[in-house]
């Protein structure tokens, strides 16, 4: 019987829970994602700062003519033309936000709940295409509507999606036919 005394002898209870290194591990990971978040905040700021040459974007006009069609959805950002990744933050583009599009004769009338609301005049537009990308959204391809236009001396591709997406090639056509090239404004004189 002296084994199962000794047996019985060496059980012992579940250890204790080492509550100061839990908390100081918890303390230490929240420390951490604050500090990650802050660096991503910087550097958001800093890019603001970099891009502080930006032009005042332009508002609408107090009459801006017959609507020819309007469009609700997103708008999920501004980029430099051509570089879908490099995102402009300056002037409130950098704001994913809900919007309301309008077009008329006088330009595209970009109305943001809630983030800056800007107007592209006609003659500062330079073409509408289908994309599936822009600063970091990627969507299926012909789910973006991106419109390059001209703010000061930059192109800047923003990038639309509608609510329904089937109005996308109608934008993209009206948009286009209101753009003046070098050849039409010579044929048009």
């Amino acid at each position: 019987m002296t084994p199962l005394i000794l047996l019985a002898d060496e059980k012992k209870s579940a250890a204790v829970t080492d509550w100061s290194a839990r908390i100081g591990w918890l303390v230490g990971l929240a420390l951490f994602v604050a500090l990650v978040y802050w660096l991503m905040r910087e550097g958001w700021k800093w890019r603001g700062t970099l891009q502080g040459d930006l032009p005042e974007l332009p508002s609408a006009p107090d009459d801006l003519g017959a609507v020819k069609l309007t469009m609700s959805g997103r708008y999920h950002g501004s980029t430099t033309a051509g570089q879908w990744l490099d995102r402009i933050v300056a002037r409130g583009l950098g704001s994913r936000s809900r919007v309301e599009l309008t077009l008329t004769d006088a330009g595209l009338d970009v109305v943001r709940p809630g983030a800056t609301d800007f107007f592209i005049p006609a003659a500062a537009l330079r073409e509408a295409l289908l994309g599936k990308g822009i600063a970091g959204k990627v969507l299926t391809e012909g789910g973006l509507l991106v419109v390059t236009w001209q703010l000061g001396d930059r192109l800047i591709d923003s990038g639309f999606r509608s609510d329904r997406a089937a109005e996308h090639a109608e934008w993209v056509e009206a948009l286009n036919s209101m753009i003046k090239t070098p050849s039409t404004e010579g044929a048009e004189r």
